[in-house]
């Protein structure tokens, strides 16, 4: 990836990470993996549109699907302007555990660039893990690039299990309610958007999203006094989270 640079050699554009993270189970089949594909494609212009509004980021995207096993879709991360949705199915369990594991190998540096601002993470999931997701999880929560990330997760429906979400993003305001598609359609909406957010002037009428996680500051952290993210807030608008309350259409899931 080529890098942007002001005259005088100061950086232009700083790379900005987001990962879908998509539950393909076969208790996403039909209307729900239905509507999640139908949302990420309809909002990937937005999603461009608001990566040119924001000249201090370079936005990248990459997908990674788990049901029995999980699997990067996009192998490298991908422009936003250059990406473009693969459909997914649906079918076998939730290897949510899997999933963790293999984001953690795509936080540490190498591959990710020292550089980079905090990326954004968008979980969605309609069930409970069938594997073991806490080690999975317990070793992403090790690392300065998920203590740092905007994380964000969607449970649809009824069943979902919102105290894993939770622990995931270290957040309740952040784990969004979708019980119909056209909720899960709005907060699929409202959460790709996000990614235009985290790198936004501090004068901006944000609030900064808790980073979830304590503890003392892991060796190495490029978010350390003095590190090259130590200047990059993580700001996240909150007041605009859509209310699930508002989306009463179609069937409950």
């Amino acid at each position: 990836m080529e890098e942007l640079r002001r005259p005088g050699g100061e950086l232009a554009s700083r790379p900005l990470h987001f990962f879908w993270m998509v539950d393909c189970s076969g208790s996403m089949y039909g209307e729900k993996i239905g509507t999640v594909n139908n949302a990420i494609q309809t909002c990937i212009p937005e999603m461009a549109s608001a990566a040119e509004n924001n000249p201090n980021a370079q936005l990248l995207v990459r997908t990674l699907s788990f049901s029995t096993g999980a699997t990067w879709l996009t192998p490298n991360p991908v422009p936003v302007e250059n990406y473009a949705w693969d459909d997914l199915d649906a079918n076998g369990v939730t290897d949510m555990g899997k999933a963790f594991e293999l984001l953690a190998a795509q936080l540490s540096i190498p591959p990710m660039p020292s550089r980079a601002l905090p990326p954004v993470l968008v979980l969605l999931s309609d069930g409970q893990p069938t594997d073991d997701y806490k080690k999975g999880l317990d070793k992403l929560k090790t690392m300065p690039w998920f203590r740092k990330a905007v994380k964000i997760a969607i449970s649809i429906g009824q069943d979902a299990d919102d105290e894993v979400l939770v622990d995931f993003t270290g957040n309740k305001e952040l784990v969004l309610q979708a019980n119909n598609a056209t909720a899960l359609t709005k907060m699929i909406k409202w959460a790709s958007t996000t990614a235009s957010m985290v790198s936004a002037p501090a004068s901006k009428p944000v609030q900064s999203a808790p980073a979830g996680d304590g503890g003392s500051t892991p060796a190495g952290d490029p978010f350390a006094d003095g590190g090259n993210g130590g200047g990059a807030p993580l700001i996240l608008d909150m007041n605009n989270i859509p209310n699930p309350d508002d989306f009463d259409e179609g069937a409950v899931w």
